[in-house]
């Protein structure tokens, strides 16, 4: 369940607080050790609607990985049982760091166990931190519990800025491996030029900014979720460079196998392997044999 304004119901809880973007394997390990720390209580995880930079300097800010309703979901997949998503305004920002526990923990969220990150600020301007959380807590009545690192293969740290370097070089392989799962992106299905219905090859076309992060341009193996069922697909993510009337970058997939009439329905398009970069061929004829090759490709990977 996810929830805006603060509940405000006097139930006990346990609460972590982040921006969870991706909500990652590392988001994950903390949303579980809130959980087996609860002990009855009710999981709650605090998150924003925006990154902080959106407000404050919007040429830095990242672009999410999730949009605020995957996140949400996401969150409560990994166990939540309420997420609570604060929009991020000048208001908000321009809290102290007593205010955010006075309103948020304390009266808004009747918090008795706060689990966050070693890195962890909140208040105006960053000014509260892990150490002045623990004050708070041990006058307020909560407890404050810091959460480890989590790092792939015991190497590399889990973070949100690795999922984001690795979809925008391609690597979905390794964002999943980050991530937890395959990284996915949704939409409404739009109608496209119907080219690859002519070149034999149809294919669910997303809407303009759809959800979800867009990989690096180039022909990808993964799934495709549509009109209640799963498909193995073939992916195109870019402009399509062999045509000139195709003016922005787009996210198609071909359902291996099946065809259906998907228009203004919701798709959901995962991404499992990289098959090669987007190539400008000299003719229709090519194109069709290099993906009837990426075809081929992608049936010999057995994906279930």
């Amino acid at each position: 369940m996810t929830t805006w304004p603060l509940p405000r119901d006097g139930v006990d809880s346990v609460v972590t607080v982040g921006k969870f973007d991706g909500v990652h394997i590392g988001h994950h390990r903390v949303v579980a050790e809130l959980r087996e720390r609860a002990e009855g209580r009710r999981v709650v995880a605090v998150t924003f609607d925006r990154h902080p930079l959106e407000l404050f300097d919007p040429e830095r800010a990242p672009k999410p990985l999730l949009s605020v309703a995957q996140k949400v979901e996401a969150l409560e997949a990994a166990g939540a049982d309420l997420v609570v998503v604060m929009p991020f305004t000048e208001q908000f920002a321009a809290q102290s760091p007593d205010e955010f526990v006075r309103d948020v923990l304390v009266a808004g969220l009747t918090t008795s166990l706060v689990l966050v990150g070693k890195d962890f600020r909140y208040g105006n301007g960053g000014a509260g931190d892990v150490s002045t959380l623990t004050a708070a807590g041990e006058a307020s009545g909560f407890t404050v519990v810091i959460a480890d690192d989590v790092c792939l293969d015991g190497a590399e740290k889990v973070s949100s800025s690795a999922i984001r370097d690795a979809l925008l070089a391609g690597d979905v392989e390794r964002a999943a491996r980050l991530l937890g799962r395959a990284h996915r992106v949704r939409g409404l299905v739009v109608h496209g030029h119907q080219r690859g219905r002519n070149l034999g090859y149809p294919t669910v076309n997303l809407e303009e900014n759809c959800e979800g992060f867009v990989p690096r341009a180039g022909v990808y193996a993964g799934h495709l979720a549509v009109v209640g069922n799963e498909f193995v697909a073939g992916i195109s993510v870019g402009k399509n460079p062999t045509f000139t009337d195709v003016t922005r970058d787009q996210v198609e997939a071909h359902a291996l196998d099946a065809e259906f009439d998907a228009y203004g329905q919701v798709a959901e398009i995962a991404f499992d392997a990289r098959v090669r970069d987007i190539v400008a061929f000299g003719s229709v004829e090519e194109l069709i044999v290099a993906i009837h090759e990426d075809i081929a490709v992608i049936r010999g990977m057995e994906l279930e």
